[in-house]
């Protein structure tokens, strides 16, 4: 027998405990060489591309693409160079265990029971007939195990997944059977209309008002009648009638998004952050008329175009350099110091809040700190930042400024220990040194401090440092 190779879960990063299969680009049966790309693995908040390490074929694949996130170390697929049996496979996989301190329970997940007491004869478990449905319907392994095991009649069922996919939630919901009658705001409904496909508010509004759906032909997506259908179908009131039109019942029901992956790590981060950390702030504004007469000059001498925020990033890693204090990490009862400042930029991306990090800033020319942050936005709006784009800031840069905020107060970042708030650039009117009133565009700032690690001295210092950088930009040359 061959080697038989265990490809599970992997682990990115201190914090990651599970992980999703969001594409497989391999299939069972097919070879593969070293560098190969053979699935994309979504985790909190990145998509990456997991290559092979060695050459080898796909015998069997244990979860499937769009399945739920499975624990770190979980088995995924099983590798071997062909040779092994089918049988010699399955017993790999029902006999796999994940490594000592891994967070699967392995492929069967199975989960040991304690023995009933002596004393207590257990009842004979009554065994589930077990049928096999044969389908050509999008459905997900749990919930075709569910159904098989239940002998649920999918082709009743409505998916509510992507594509019409039917979703574990689905299979139990048809379990249950339809809602009792003597529920508050239901509706009885003819047996017929329960076959057609259609919305439920459909239903209720047609219900309501006595409309026979079967026979009507819908408009919305795979056929499926809407509301619009329906009330296309309802009396219209006599032209010669006065007053307002009648009231068409409905439900106003809310859509219930619950939160993804992303959106939980985000918030059990912030809340954990905002309970545990003494933030204080720090606020001051700057002029910025220089600088932006300096940005025109230099994006046409540097053939770039950076924008006010990477010149924010770059005055910002040369005063953090300057002040160190401030450029620091706070781990347990340690404050970590760094000698260069690597900062991290708030992104808004299809997934989420995302913060990739410029590295060592400070050592770069503004054309370069352009080039690196649109690579960072660009692979963060594509789905494609990894693990190593988002670890090890030492700052965070939040800009609200294109949005029109004119200051705000943003959340630390852990472990950093100490956050930027970017605000619009506004023109105001100034005292003059002749003592008259001039206008000039001004930037505020919002200095967010995690005071167990940076005093306000320190911060204040740093601040005063950003704005004589900000009001004098020739200073970023240097």
């Amino acid at each position: 027998m061959s080697r038989i190779r265990a490809f599970t879960m992997p682990k990115w990063g201190i914090e990651m405990t599970e992980g999703t299969i969001a594409e497989w680009m391999v299939k069972e049966g097919d070879s593969f060489k070293r560098g190969d790309t053979l699935c994309l693995i979504e985790t909190a908040k990145i998509t990456n591309e997991v290559e092979a390490e060695y050459d080898a074929t796909v015998r069997k694949i244990v979860v499937d693409g769009g399945s739920e996130a499975e624990p770190v170390g979980a088995l995924l697929a099983v590798f071997d160079d062909g040779s092994n049996s089918d049988a010699d496979i399955e017993a790999f996989v029902a006999d796999f265990k994940p490594a000592e301190g891994g967070l699967a329970q392995g492929a069967s997940k199975a989960k040991a029971e304690p023995e009933p007491a002596p004393s207590v004869a257990a009842p004979p478990e009554v065994e589930k007939k077990r049928i096999k449905i044969d389908t050509n319907r999008p459905i997900s392994p749990e919930a075709l195990r569910l159904a098989e095991e239940e002998g649920v009649d999918i082709a009743e069922i409505e998916g509510s997944g992507r594509g019409g996919r039917i979703t574990h939630q689905d299979v139990v919901k048809a379990l249950r059977g339809p809602a009792s009658p003597s529920l508050k705001g239901t509706v009885a409904v003819q047996e017929d209309d329960l076959k057609v496909f259609a919305s439920p508010l459909a239903r209720r509004i047609a219900a309501l008002n006595g409309i026979a759906l079967s026979g009507v032909i819908g408009t919305g997506a795979r056929g499926r009648i809407s509301k619009a259908d329906v009330l296309a179908l309802m009396p219209k009131p006599a032209s010669g009638s006065v007053g307002t039109p009648e009231f068409v019942p409905g439900e106003n029901r809310p859509e219930v998004v619950p939160f993804d992956r992303i959106r939980k790590v985000v918030a059990q981060r912030l809340t954990q952050a905002k309970q545990e950390l003494p933030h204080f702030y720090l606020r001051m504004s700057a002029s910025a008329d220089a600088l932006l007469e300096m940005r025109k000059t230099a994006n046409l001498v540097l053939g770039c175009k950076a924008s006010v925020n990477d010149w924010i990033v770059k005055a910002s890693a040369m005063a953090l350099v300057n002040h160190p204090d401030v450029n620091v990490q706070v781990h347990g009862q340690e404050i970590h110091r760094f000698p260069h400042a690597d900062v991290s930029i708030a992104v808004a991306s299809p997934k989420g809040l995302v913060t990739p990090v410029v590295r060592q800033a400070d050592l770069m020319r503004i054309d370069q700190i352009a080039t690196e942050t649109r690579r960072l936005i660009d692979k963060a709006q594509g789905k494609g930042l990894s693990m190593e784009d988002m670890e090890g800031g030492t700052f965070s840069v939040s800009n609200l400024g294109m949005f029109g905020i004119e200051n705000f107060d943003a959340i630390i970042n852990p472990p950093q220990g100490a956050i930027l708030a970017v605000g619009a650039a506004q023109r105001q009117p100034v005292e003059t040194a002749a003592g008259g009133i001039a206008f000039e565009t001004r930037i505020s700032f919002t200095l967010s401090v995690d005071h167990r690690a940076i005093d306000g001295a320190a911060g204040a210092q740093f601040l005063a440092t950003l704005k004589d950088l900000i009001e004098k930009p020739e200073g970023l040359f240097v």
